[in-house]
């Protein structure tokens, strides 16, 4: 006889989404939630209206639909996003389990795709000459614009969007008179109870340190650029629209716009005609073949550290990220460039 309870893959999922918020960042459940979206649309296709019927047949059947890009249009998807999609996939099942929902070995059968060594990590990134040239062009032609203090905070301190997105007025030291940082700084603080927490939680709270010219041009944001506006909680966000703080994907935005030559009057490298390119409008700027996302410059930035051969603790406390994470997900440095430096600190090559 069996102990499972029956019970629609929807209200499933939604126990799920509601018990990941007292143990994982906002960040991390909008995540997982949206990979499991594919996975409701194929038990809908499927008529599985109950989650007790699932069976290890269906999981296998999940995996090639969502192999052949089955879910969201595309004609197939990486390997590396299938990876990710069939890892959330486990963890739901396993929570599915706990309720009652599902046998308890049923994670068991969805199987992981075996990647080999870098197969799992993006080569993409904005590069160290692309990224100064732009913030360079951005001081010229819009100092001080929303667009120009995106690029010049995520460049500068490497930080995440949310973090960046997250800064209020109150959380910048734009004289220098916090007497435990020496010059002008930048605090970025996890507020979870009011909208804008942290990647790695209060973990992640921390100071940065910034450039007198980055806070000159901080400072002529606010007198000059920015909304006087309170957001949803009366915070006052230093970045802004007329509405009040941004959405994530605003940031994200700013950056696949910026970063397309033709923005700044460049030849396209991709031979098209601008006049009928689809990534010269603002909302389709991603298209752009040499758009770059907000971890793309974060690699970038990484990477430029390191080729400075700055210390790898340093990096870390800026970046507010393990010395693994950073080395498997955002340095670019090829191998030869690893190895010449390394050769500098041996005394007897």
């Amino acid at each position: 006889m069996s102990d499972l309870e029956p019970i629609p893959p929807e209200q499933a999922v939604k126990m799920f989404h509601d018990a990941m918020l007292d143990e994982h960042a906002e960040s991390t459940r909008r995540s997982e939630k949206h990979r499991l979206r594919a996975f409701l649309q194929f038990c809908d296709e499927q008529g599985i209206e109950d989650l007790t019927e699932l069976s290890g047949r269906d999981l296998y059947l999940y995996r090639t639909w969502r192999r052949d890009g089955q879910g969201d249009g595309r004609e197939s998807i990486k390997k590396v996003t299938l990876k990710g999609q069939l890892a959330t996939l486990r963890r739901f099942l396993r929570f599915a389990a706990d309720i009652d929902a599902v046998q308890a070995k049923l994670y068991e059968q969805v199987t992981l795709p075996t990647m080999t060594s870098g197969e799992d990590v993006s080569e993409s990134t904005l590069s160290a000459d692309r990224a100064i040239g732009i913030l360079k062009y951005l001081e010229r032609a819009q100092p001080g614009s929303r667009d120009h203090i995106i690029v010049l905070l995520l460049w500068k301190t490497g930080a995440r969007t949310g973090a960046v997105r997250g800064l209020d007025l109150r959380d910048l030291d734009l004289d220098g008179t916090h007497p435990r940082v020496n010059g002008p700084a930048i605090h970025f603080v996890h507020r979870p109870e009011t909208g804008t927490p942290l990647k790695n939680q209060t973990k992640g709270t921390r100071w940065n340190r910034i450039s007198e010219s980055t806070a000159r041009y901080l400072q002529d944001y606010i007198d000059y650029h920015r909304h006087d506006v309170t957001d949803d909680h009366g915070r006052n966000p230093l970045i802004t629209t007329e509405y009040g703080r941004p959405a994530g994907n605003t940031l994200r935005k700013s950056l696949y716009r910026v970063t397309r030559p033709c923005w700044r009057g460049e030849e396209c490298p991709h031979d098209r005609d601008l006049e009928h390119c689809d990534a010269t409008h603002l909302d389709h700027a991603s298209k752009c073949p040499s758009a770059r996302s907000p971890h793309d410059l974060r690699s970038g930035r990484v990477t430029y550290y390191r080729r400075e051969d700055v210390p790898r603790r340093v990096v870390k406390d800026r970046l507010n990220a393990s010395e693994d994470i950073l080395d498997r997900h955002y340095d670019r440095r090829s191998d030869r460039e690893q190895a010449e430096q390394r050769s500098d600190h041996l005394p007897d090559l």
